[in-house]
């Protein structure tokens, strides 16, 4: 069935979202990510979303230039963060704890009618999600992601980085909640020279958490695609299939 949404839909279908509440490594979450992608390819799940926090990582896209990260790989070591290059496109960012990453395992078509679309909608959910806690957030041409307006200007608050392969959906969205901004002082993140980079946590007086803003996050998400999530157990291994489900179904607006 193909539904290409773009706001709230009449008729929601079901998918699964992954919830975990502690840091884990980019192996893992690559490799959750790989598992959920085979099986929805197959047919043998339907959609599903992960929320989670990774463990200090710079992860380097297709299209990052050496100009980007001007001290080196070295340099990124030294800061304590492990170095990975991805499949994705853009040029290297930061994930860590404080960071909200959000990867959807979609079939593309169901969606949206090609990739510019879906990272259209992407970028829907996080602006909305800042407007709860009365941040503007707002696009710029051609660059994919979320910005907002910082003491010197642009400052990029959420990141944006796809690939699709056999029509499903890899990789995805960060968005910066509290997290050392310092992370980013040895890169050029996304490749942007002169833009800066900002947090909730810099930007509002509020306490920011992760969960409460993964809540946010997940109903929003509901709303654009059309969705109704079932909560999985958080597990180390979820290809072996769903677990009890102790968490709340959101079939609701939230």
């Amino acid at each position: 069935m193909t539904r290409h949404n773009g706001g709230a839909a009449h008729l929601r279908q079901q998918a699964d979202l992954y919830q975990f509440l502690l840091p884990i490594s980019f192996h893992r979450g690559w490799t959750l990510q790989q598992r959920l992608h085979q099986d929805r390819v197959e047919g043998r799940r339907r959609d599903a979303l992960l929320l989670l926090q990774h463990e200090p990582v710079y992860t380097i896209g297709r299209r990052t230039s050496p100009a980007h990260l001007p001290g080196g790989e070295i340099e990124l070591l030294r800061k304590g963060a492990t170095v990975e290059y991805v499949s994705r496109g853009g040029s290297i960012t930061f994930h860590g704890p404080g960071q909200l990453v959000g990867y959807p395992i979609f079939l593309l078509s169901d969606y949206a009618p090609g990739p510019r679309k879906y990272v259209w909608l992407l970028e829907e959910t996080v602006i909305r999600t800042l407007s709860l806690w009365d941040i503007p957030a707002y696009r710029i041409h051609r660059q994919p992601g979320v910005f907002v307006r910082g003491s010197e200007g642009d400052a990029k608050i959420a990141s944006i980085g796809i690939r699709v392969e056999r029509g499903v959906t890899l990789h995805g969205f960060s968005l910066n909640l509290d997290l050392d901004l310092g992370w980013f002082s040895c890169i050029i993140p996304c490749g942007l020279s002169g833009c800066g980079t900002a947090s909730i946590a810099s930007l509002s007086a509020m306490p920011v958490s992760f969960s409460n803003v993964a809540h946010q996050v997940s109903g929003i998400f509901g709303q654009l695609f059309g969705l109704s999530w079932t909560v999985q157990v958080e597990t180390n291994d979820i290809a072996t299939g769903p677990g009890p489900c102790p968490a709340p179904v959101f079939t609701e607006d939230l």
